[in-house]
């Protein structure tokens, strides 16, 4: 296979070769906050997930791994077909029903006694994969590391460090912090390191299926200590549970593991809150980069939980532990009026208009209401296919003259500003402050991007109200 094909043409050559036929379709799924890129391929009224991802390393943990815990009986998806050179593979469809989007429609609902069984569950099934994922594991097929040690834990720290520190100009003491960071590692390390660590361990990796609870992304595993995977989802910022769950949750987790272990319950609880620490640093880690830094509004949607989480946990740090730099830049965050504000946005509607290339798939909705409205723009005149235009986009004076000469296009803009400003009517009225608006075509340069700025104009015209974004996916 050529380098040169797109992730979604070398799914469907892969799938080609495992069944013999074509699918009948192969449909992107929203990006996360990985690399990797997903499909949905569809073929006799069946369905598989492609996965194609550049690094291979990875890959080869998250297929090691997938076996190793299929074998023990545990719920993950089974991988059907591996591509030659490990960059793509096809592995079982578990929907689209996550814990995250079911517990979001449950305490909609007020249905508490439903968020407990499913989070129950998951808890019990968290204790099987940290006693059973341990044995026979081949530790050389971890990655990045072995075990979750000293190292490790000093990376993770280093990125809350670099990646949300600084960026949120908190002062320290930058050796008083690394000496601090130090201490704080090597009591870790004084717990019982010997179980399967997931990793990631959160409500969006574990699927809701009729045939049960399944677990998915967990190429980072390693040996570690048990006390780490519930405090991922526990204390997880897109959920933020209420304290009274978090703790009620904490009980029976504890319950469960100290019985199949034979261990002792205070013994696991001293180590809990500081392994709750350092997922919470290593987690802001990734809202600083990714939301400070790149500006992606769900991870600065984020940050305010995550302090509320930092507040919640310092408290039950045990008193022996001393980090006092770490504790005092911990608390500066955590009364800083800015970052505790920065992902809460505002009472006004916003309406993000997207330009895309279906070649790259639908933009994926960070704000996690599901998407929007999403226009097909390739049954349009297109431009790019004329020599004068292939270097320009539809931001370009010249574009925008050639595709006003048409009444079709003229139509198509006018008939999605109708369906639209139907919606923002109703959001308005009901004080919803998201939508989303996506316009694709073939390359993402001219045609999507001529409509999406061309809507954008109308609807500032007839809404000023609003807020209006408009993201050109193609031309970043």
């Amino acid at each position: 296979m050529s380098i040169l094909k797109t992730p979604a043409e070398r799914v469907s050559e892969l799938f080609a070769e495992w069944q013999g036929v074509k699918a009948d379709f192969v449909i992107p799924l929203p990006a996360s906050g990985s690399y990797r890129q997903y499909f949905r391929l569809g073929s006799g009224g069946h369905t598989w997930i492609g996965a194609w991802n550049a690094d291979v390393k990875e890959n080869r943990a998250f297929v090691y791994f997938s076996r190793l815990l299929k074998e023990k009986g545990l719920n993950v998806p089974e991988i059907y077909y591996l591509s030659d050179d490990e960059l793509c593979w096809l592995e079982q469809d578990l929907g689209d029903v996550t814990l995250l989007s079911e517990y979001q429609l449950l305490m909609e609902k007020g249905n508490l006694t439903a968020v407990e069984a499913i989070y129950r569950k998951a808890l019990e099934d968290l204790v099987l994969f940290q006693v059973k994922g341990r044995e026979d594991m081949d530790l050389t097929q971890c990655y990045p590391r072995a075990r979750f040690d000293t190292r490790s834990m000093l990376w993770d720290l280093n990125y809350f460090k670099y990646y949300f520190l600084k960026f949120a100009r908190i002062p320290f003491d930058e050796q008083d912090l690394e000496n601090d960071f130090h201490v704080l590692a090597e009591y870790l390390m004084q717990a019982d390191t010997g179980y399967f660590l997931y990793r990631d361990f959160q409500s969006r990796n574990i699927m809701l299926t009729p045939g049960g609870h399944y677990y998915i992304d967990y190429q980072s595993a390693r040996l570690g200590a048990a006390q780490y995977d519930p405090s991922s989802l526990l204390f997880e910022a897109k959920t933020h549970l209420p304290d009274e769950l978090r703790r009620k949750f904490l009980t029976h987790y504890v319950d469960i593991f100290t019985r199949e272990t034979q261990s002792d319950s205070s013994k696991f609880i001293e180590f809990y809150y500081p392994y709750a620490l350092i997922r919470q640093l290593q987690a802001m880690g990734a809202y600083g980069f990714r939301g400070l830094h790149e500006q992606k509004p769900l991870f600065l949607e984020s940050i305010p939980h995550a302090l509320n989480h930092i507040r919640l946990i310092l408290p039950e740090l045990p008193d022996h532990l001393r980090i006092p730099a770490l504790v005092s830049a911990l608390q500066a965050l955590t009364e800083n009026e800015n970052l505790r504000s920065i992902g809460k946005g505002s009472d006004k509607l916003t309406v993000r208009i997207y330009s895309f290339s279906y070649r790259s798939g639908i933009p994926f909705d960070e704000t996690l209401h599901g998407g929007g409205f999403v226009f097909d723009c390739r049954g349009l005149p297109n431009p790019g296919r004329f020599e004068q235009y292939k270097s320009l986009s539809g931001k370009d004076r010249e574009v925008a003259e050639y595709m006003n000469g048409f009444n079709e296009v003229k139509d198509f803009v006018a008939h999605a500003q109708s369906m639209v400003s139907m919606h923002i009517k109703s959001y308005l009225q009901r004080g919803l402050t998201e939508m989303m608006v996506c316009f694709g075509c073939t390359g993402g340069r001219h045609r999507s991007v001529y409509c999406a700025e061309k809507l954008a104009s109308e609807l500032q015209k007839s809404w000023p109200q609003i807020g209006l974004r408009c993201i050109h996916t193609s031309l970043q």
